[in-house]
């Protein structure tokens, strides 16, 4: 599948997923949840079903499901790693609005994990 096809299917996925998760830290901090709990409860509610949607309909990867979720977990692992890293220097220390850091990291994040996921969790085989 060509590239820009898998972007702009990642792109309707990644939106969409993020507009409800980004929503949902909405309403969870309105309600008094501390803003790193809320981004990280979501960030495993997002992360699971992006997997299922990325693997299916996004890339159509038809190869071995274990190791592309090991390498999709590794790459959000990473990924969550520096959001909360984001959160905790410019929201609590730098006292940058949460709200602004959180989608300032969806925007970046969106971007970044595209090239992970097409180029070496869902990579298609190499013809030999």
């Amino acid at each position: 599948m060509r590239i820009h096809v898998q972007f702009g299917r990642a792109a309707l996925v990644s939106v969409g997923l993020n507009i409800l998760m980004y929503l949902g830290y909405l309403l969870l901090t309105s309600y008094g949840v501390g803003h790193k709990l809320a981004m990280s409860l979501l960030y495993v509610v997002g992360v699971t079903q992006s997997f299922f949607l990325m693997k299916r309909w996004t890339f159509r990867h038809e190869g071995d499901t274990r190791r592309a979720l090991a390498r999709y977990l590794s790459a959000y692992a990473l990924g969550y790693l520096v959001n909360f890293a984001t959160m905790l220097v410019l929201a609590d220390w730098a006292g940058y609005p949460h709200q602004l850091v959180q989608i300032l990291n969806v925007a970046v994040f969106a971007c970044m994990f595209f090239l992970l996921l097409r180029f070496w969790v869902f990579r298609s085989p190499q013809p030999h």
